[in-house]
This record gives structure tokens, sequence and C-alpha cells, in this order.
């Protein structure tokens, strides 16, 4: 939207630094839940940098190393929650921008990734600092298309490990890629209690410093294949990965481990002339969970949707898309105060994203969550909404 700045973006891009903005805003018109209908806007501004080392101090040497930083505001104000009328369960809340609200630090550090070795190009990548591990594994562009926060960004695994958009924690990660279409990802974290809370503006750089012995180490590993099959190419990203977390935590008894796999691909291609490939067409995706029950929020957890680009004849940017979540609490679920205890909640959100131009968006949706706190206590939510963005 801002555009070049009149020769100055260029100008320091050529000199290594790169800028990015985001602004996003989700208007929801909640017409039947557990505390009535009303309306809620929650948004979020998000900027990021990222310094090319090797471009910025003309050091060839450094080629391939890079730092970055990004910080992000969230509205925190109560009418910016539709959770206050849905009483949903954290996993399955409507809105993916109504937690760790505020001004927050997101991410700094380094990263590296080998230009050429043993005659692979970009054969490791290593990244270091002030990390998020959502922004690292379980790498589903399809998934964050949608509003709701079960599939565009906790993806089933906040709901047993620190797996949102607004944890982040001292790590690393190593990622192989021997080959243009296979990789495995391992990554290292520090994990502490309370993450999320939106006093701590995402500086929790000593952990939990209330209850130190409460801090702990949380791994994830991921191996996985980007194939392209047949004749039209078509994309596709399939993953197998884990976590195991050991903080110190006595609602769940210990540690905890789980599995999960991913499955996307495009299926169909429409033709383009000039043999060129089109980016029109459908492409599905789909994520499974497993977790042991007596250890974690949910047992089981999966997604899976439909998302097809150019659908309507004349709007070949325009994504039309339709996602379906169902999450199987654990025994370590807590129950609060509803009976009986938490066994499963449903989503569907269907939505169609109207690209207005290169850097913004229009995307009408419907949500319908089946039990949204996982119990028949709370009533069934439904909710039409407009979903927004613009690229700064």
């Amino acid at each position: 939207m801002t555009g070049d700045w009149f020769g100055a973006r260029t100008a320091l891009a050529d000199r290594g630094l790169e800028f990015e903005g985001r602004w996003r805003g989700v208007y929801f018109g909640v017409l039947a839940s557990e505390n009535g209908s009303g309306s809620t806007f929650s948004e979020e501004i998000d900027f990021d940098a990222k310094i090319d080392l090797a471009r910025a101090m003309r050091a060839e040497p450094l080629r391939g190393a890079t730092l970055f930083g990004e910080v992000r505001w969230r509205d925190p104000g109560p009418d910016a929650n539709p959770n206050n009328f849905v009483d949903a369960d954290g996993l399955f809340k409507p809105s993916r921008y109504v937690g760790g609200v505020g001004l927050r630090l997101m991410s700094f550090g380094a990263g590296y990734v080998t230009p050429e070795l043993f005659g692979v190009e970009h054969l490791l990548n290593l990244r270091a600092g002030w990390l998020q591990p959502q922004r690292e594994f379980v790498e589903q562009p399809l998934a964050r298309l949608f509003a709701n926060n079960a599939m565009a960004s906790a993806e089933g695994l906040g709901g047993n490990i620190p797996f949102t958009s607004s944890f982040s924690s001292w790590g690393g990660t190593l990622e192989i890629k021997p080959a243009d279409w296979h990789y495995t990802k391992l990554g290292l974290f520090m994990s502490f209690p309370d993450p999320t809370n939106p006093d701590n503006h995402g500086l929790m750089f000593r952990g939990y410093e209330s209850r130190p012995d409460q801090n702990g180490l949380f791994f994830m590993g991921e191996t996985g294949c980007t194939p392209e099959i047949g004749p039209r190419k078509l994309p596709g990203h399939y993953a197998l990965g884990g976590y195991y977390d050991g903080e110190s935590n006595a609602k769940y008894g210990g540690s905890k481990y789980g599995f999960y796999g991913q499955a996307d691909q495009m299926v169909w291609r429409e033709s383009s002339g000039g043999g060129a490939l089109s980016k029109e067409g459908l492409r599905v995706f789909s994520l499974f969970v497993f977790a042991p029950a007596e250890d974690n929020a949910f047992s089981f957890y999966t997604h899976a949707g439909l998302v097809y680009e150019g659908l309507v004849p004349g709007r070949s940017q325009d994504e039309a898309l339709i996602g379906v979540a169902v999450g199987q609490y654990g025994a370590a679920a807590a129950s609060g105060a509803h009976d009986p205890a938490p066994s499963q909640s449903v989503l569907i959100e269907a939505g169609y994203r109207i690209k207005l131009n290169g850097w913004s968006f229009v995307q009408p949706f419907v949500q319908y969550i089946a039990q949204p706190d996982g119990t028949t206590a709370v009533a069934n939510a439904s909710i039409l909404g407009v979903f927004l963005g613009v690229d700064f």
C-alpha cells in the first residue's frame, strides 16, 4: 500500500534491509451463542524487518547470513473479543487475533543458510534467537486463510503445548534440505507457564521468574517432502512430526508429547496459455494430531479443507474456501464449571477472499461451532463476519 517510499524502499533493499507491514481486522457478527448475540472487531498490526548481512556490509563471505526482528500490536479492548459471547475453549476461539494482546515483541535473532555445501545449495538452514515455534513448524498457508483460532493459529497443537502466534521463547532450529523436494527440521526451545499473558509483552526472557522450577525444554521435529505431481506439476506438502514438552506442570502430571501429520496437495490446475503454469485451481489441506489422553488437553485433533483460487470467471486471484476442524478432549482437559466434562468440539468455516488489488483483500465468512467448550453445557455458536487485510 505504501509503495516504494519514493525510491527509498528499493535503495534500502539494495543495501540488504527489507521491511514488511500488515494490518488485519475481523468483524464478527455473533448471531447466536451461549451469551446471546452481538458484534465485535478484532485487529492486529504487525511489523517485521530483515537484514541481509552480505548485501548490507558488501561482504561476500557473509552470504546467507541474516538478522531479523518482528513486533506486533493487537487490540486489548473488551469489545475486540467475540469469545465473550461464544465462551469457547481456547483452541476453538472464533478469532485468531485475541491472544497476547497489546504491544508485543514477537521475535529477533539471526539466521544462516549455506549457499553451497557438499555440492548442495541451501543444504543447511539455521535460526537462533527469540523465536516463535508456530512460525517454524507445521507450515500450512491454506489453513491460515481462515479466521478461527483452531485452524489458522493453534493448528490443533496449541491446546497441548505453547504453539500459538503469541508464544515466543529462546530457541534454535536446524533444517537439513538434501534435495529441493525433501527436508528435516529440528527445534529446541525454552518452555514456561503462562507465556501469552498480555502483561509480559513478549519479554519473558528469563521464563517464569516467580517459579523458575516450572521452566523446561520444548522439542519439535518434522520431516517432509514437497513434490510436484504429474505433467501439470501439482505442488504438494507432506510432513510427519512430533513434540516433547518437558515443562514441569502439575496440571498435566509432567511432560507431554504427541505426533502430527500434514497432507496438502493441489489436485486440479486450470489450463493456461503460453505454456505457463496457472495458479488457478483446487487445493486441499489436512492436519492430524495424536497425543496421550492422560497428559494432553486434546488427545486427537484434525482439520481439513478446500481452497479454490479463480473459481469465479474473471476473478483469477480470488479464493473460495471451506474447512472443518474436530477436537477430541483428553483426560487432562480442565472441565471447569461445566458438567459433563469436555468431550468434543467441531468447527465449520467457509468464506470467499476477494483480492481488491495486490495489497488488500475483503473476505466475507461464516462460522459454526458445535460444543464450543467441548460440552453440551455451552450453546452452539453461529457467526457471520468479514475478514479484512492490508499489506504495506
